[in-house]
C-alpha cells in the first residue's frame, strides 16, 4: 500500500530526540518492513536522521508563527495543504498522529474514501489549553470528533487517553494499544564493572521525576552512580541541585534515537521516578523508556502511577511517587543485589520481545483497522 504517514504538531521533529520523534521513526519502520510505500507529511521534519531513515520521503510544511492564534491558523493552513496534495498525489491509506485541528484523515476519507488509522497519544486539547495556550478550543474538539469520526480504527496509547477520546467523541472504534520498543535495535548489554549504574532516560521536565531521583541518590546507603540520558527545560536546575547535593552525576543531554543503545549499555537499573499528580488519569502515558529499559535488560525501579504497576508486573520496584527515601532504598537493594538484578532483567528482556515489540504494536493496530492482510 501507498501509505501517508500525518503528523502536524509543530512540536514534534520527525526526525529529533523527543520520544515522540522516535515513536513516529518506529512505526514508519515496522510499516516499511512489510513493504508499504510510506511518505511522511508534517510541519517539522527535524535534522537528527536515522541512516535507515534517510531515504524516506518527508513533505514539510513548516508553521512559523509564535502567538496562539497565528500558530493555529498556520496549523490549519498546513493541514489544508496537505489534505490538498494528498488529494492530488493520493493514497491507499491514511496513519496519522493526532494534532490539534488536524482533519487529513478525515478530508482524505471524506473526499476520496481513503481509509486511515488515528493515532491518540495524549489529551491534547486539554495539555494545549493548561500549558500553551488555545484560542480556538471549539475548533480543536470539532477537528478531533471528524477525524475519529473518519477513522477505521482509533488507537490510544493507554486507558486514560482512550476514556478521554470517549468522552469528548462518543468513539465507538476505539482501542488502546501501549508504546513499544524496538528490541532489534536495544539489547542486552553486560553492566560496566564496579560501582551500579543508575539510568534516567527522557526530557528533563517537572513531570518526569529528575529532582527525586537526584535527592534519592544524596540519601542512597549503598555506592551506585546516576546516568541522565536527555534534555530539557530542567537541566541546568537540575545540575545545580545535583552540585549541592555532592552528587557527580551523568548528564549527557539530548541523544540521538539511533545512539540509545550505546548509551544505555553499562548501565545495570533503569529509573522512571515519576512525581505524584492530582488525579490518576493525569498519568496517562505509555512510557517508552520503560520499555526500553526492558529490551535492555534493565531491572526497573518506577512509581506507583498510571500504567507502570501493569507494565512492570513482576519485572521490576515499584515506590510510591514523590518519595525519594522509598525510591533510594529500591536501587539500594537492587544495587547490592546483581543477581537479583539478573533475575528481573532476563524476565524483562523476555516480556518486551513476547509483548512489547513495535512489530506486534503495529501488527494490532492494523489488525484493529481491518487492514491485517494488507502487509508483506
Amino acid at each position: 500500500m501507498r501509505i501517508a504517514y500525518v503528523t502536524v504538531d509543530p512540536g514534534i521533529p520527525v526526525f529529533g530526540t523527543k520520544g515522540a520523534s522516535v515513536h513516529v521513526q518506529e512505526v514508519v519502520r515496522e510499516l516499511l518492513a512489510r513493504g508499504h510505500e510510506v511518505r511522511v507529511y508534517t510541519t517539522r521534519r527535524g535534522h537528527e536522521v536515522p541512516d535507515d531513515l534517510a531515504g524516506l520521503p518527508v513533505t514539510e510544511l513548516p508553521v512559523a508563527a509564535q502567538d496562539p492564534a497565528g500558530r493555529e491558523r498556520a496549523q490549519q493552513e498546513a493541514v489544508a495543504e496537505i489534505t490538498r496534495r494528498l488529494l492530488s498525489e493520493g493514497a491507499d491509506m491514511v496513519y496519522e498522529r493526532y494534532s490539534l485541528f488536524s482533519t487529513v484523515l478525515a478530508g482524505l476519507h471524506e473526499s476520496a474514501g481513503v481509509p486511515g488509522v488515528l493515532e491518540v497519544n495524549a489529551p491534547l486539547i486539554d495539555e494545549q489549553r493548561t500549558y500553551r495556550g488555545l484560542v480556538d478550543e471549539a475548533g480543536a474538539l470539532a477537528a478531533l470528533r471528524a477525524q475519529v469520526e473518519a477513522a477505521a480504527a482509533t488507537i490510544c496509547v493507554s486507558d486514560p487517553v482512550r476514556r478521554w477520546v470517549v468522552e469528548r467523541t462518543g468513539a465507538t472504534r476505539a482501542a488502546t494499544v501501549p508504546n513499544g520498543v524496538s528490541v532489534r535495535r536495544i539489547v542486552p548489554r553486560p553492566p560496566s564493572p564496579g560501582v551500579p549504574v543508575v539510568a534516567f532516560v527522557g526530557t528533563l521536565k517537572p513531570w518526569h521525576g529528575v529532582e527525586d531521583l537526584l535527592k534519592a541518590a544524596s540519601l542512597a546507603g549503598e555506592p551506585w552512580r546516576l546516568r541522565i540520558i536527555g534534555d530539557g527545560p530542567r537541566r541546568a536546575e537540575l545540575e545545580r541541585l545535583a552540585a549541592r547535593l555532592g552528587l557527580r552525576a551523568d548528564f549527557r543531554g539530548a541523544v540521538a534515537p539511533q545512539d540509545m543503545p550505546s548509551h544505555l549499555a553499562g548501565a545495570a537499573i533503569g529509573a522512571a521516578p515519576y512525581p505524584r499528580t492530582g488525579a490518576e488519569d493525569d498519568q496517562y502515558f505509555s512510557p517508552l523508556k520503560v520499555y526500553e529499559y526492558l529490551a535492555a535488560g534493565l531491572p526497573v525501579v518506577a512509581s506507583r502511577v498510571g500504567q507502570l504497576p501493569e507494565i512492570l508486573d513482576g519485572l521490576g520496584v515499584l515506590v510510591p511517587p514523590s518519595d525519594p527515601a522509598a525510591l533510594a532504598r529500591a536501587i539500594d537493594a537492587l544495587a547490592a543485589d546483581p543477581d537479583r538484578r539478573d533475575e528481573l532483567g532476563r524476565a524483562g528482556r523476555r516480556r518486551a520481545e513476547e509483548r512489547h515489540s513495535w512489530a506486534g504494536v503495529v501488527d494490532r493496530i492494523m489488525r484493529l483497522a481491518g487492514m491485517e492482510d494488507d502487509h508483506g
